[in-house]
């Protein structure tokens, strides 16, 4: 898949004083091991260095886009709730894992898995008091993506996120109806983690050289949620399908990605090499585009049906070269 006509990385909007670099914060190239602190696109009310270019964000996202906006927040308020006075007794945590990853593919998931909480995928100043997190991945529909970086595309974004969020929430509550603490993070409401390290802990997929997800069966053609919870539950396991095979050497991403954001080689981040995207140059061009979108979508790994052949001839070719 290439980019649907993708517009040129000019812009029509700027700061008078440049804010401080979200890559600084974000810990590009310190060898301090530390938590993530919050850049951008937060609605948890907090002042933000890039606030302004989030508002304007908001300001022009198609209609379509809001209504599916606006429908999200509403239905988060649920992310919440009371608790069962009536506490399940939990005798086997991989039995109970399994009944919650096949709860949460009754509600809609394509992909889920468990994992411990971990600092580092919690934000700064933010506590999120649980043990457990179920990480949650929902498909977007490819034919409405390949619109992408225009508003159409945009569109399918936020219907997926508010599916996922959906997903989330009954989780919580299915949850919460066994007697055990429960929240559900969607977007717009993940002002505490960040779902991609939780969702790679989990076992759903790597982290691409895009800086997103890539799940063996889906690509990068996902958007996720995240339960957590105090209920006991046996964690997956990280998952090795090539990722890091196919980006080393792969750069799609690379050439298709108008303002040159995507670095070709890992970068030090917070003291872990890691792929990393240029944020100071992504951010503009992503609320230009309505959210852009355009890395993931030309991934060969987002090919439908195309992942599990394209893992096992990585992992084969990676068994040869060190035979």
């Amino acid at each position: 898949m290439r980019p649907h006509d993708p517009p040129a990385p000019s812009y029509a909007f700027g700061y008078r004083t440049p804010p401080r670099s979200g890559n600084e914060i974000n810990g590009l190239g310190s060898t301090e091991r530390r938590r993530p602190r919050k850049v951008f696109h937060n609605p948890g009310g907090e002042t933000l260095p890039w606030d302004a270019l989030d508002g304007f964000f908001s300001l022009i996202n198609p209609p379509g886009a809001v209504r599916h906006i606006v429908a999200n927040i509403w239905q988060l308020r649920r992310r919440d709730g009371p608790v069962s006075p009536q506490q399940l007794r939990v005798d086997d945590p991989a039995a109970m894992a399994d009944r919650i990853k096949a709860a949460a593919k009754s509600f809609g998931a394509d992909l889920a898995g468990v994992a411990r909480m971990t600092e580092e995928a919690v934000y700064e100043g933010v506590e999120v008091p649980y043990r457990f997190a179920v990480s949650i991945g929902l498909t977007m529909d490819r034919d409405e993506m390949q619109y992408v970086p225009h508003k159409r595309a945009a569109v399918e974004v936020l219907r997926a996120y508010r599916t996922v969020s959906r997903v989330a929430i009954e989780l919580g509550e299915y949850i919460r109806d066994l007697g055990w603490p429960a929240r559900a993070y969607g977007n717009p409401n993940s002002t505490d983690l960040l779902h991609i390290p939780l969702a790679v802990s989990a076992g759903l997929g790597e982290l691409g050289k895009h800086g997103s997800l890539i799940s063996k069966e889906h690509g990068s053609n996902i958007r996720l949620a995240t339960v957590v919870t105090d209920l006991p539950l046996a964690t997956d396991e990280p998952v090795d399908i090539g990722v890091d095979d196919l980006c080393r050497t792969c750069r799609r991403c690379v050439i298709d990605c108008p303002p040159d954001a995507i670095f070709n080689e890992k970068q030090l981040v917070r003291g872990e090499e890691k792929w990393y995207v240029d944020f100071d140059r992504c951010i503009p061009y992503f609320t230009k585009t309505y959210g852009c979108a355009i890395c993931i979508q030309v991934c060969p790994w987002s090919e439908p049906g195309r992942g599990p052949k394209l893992s096992e001839k990585l992992l084969a070719a990676r068994s040869i070269d060190s035979d």
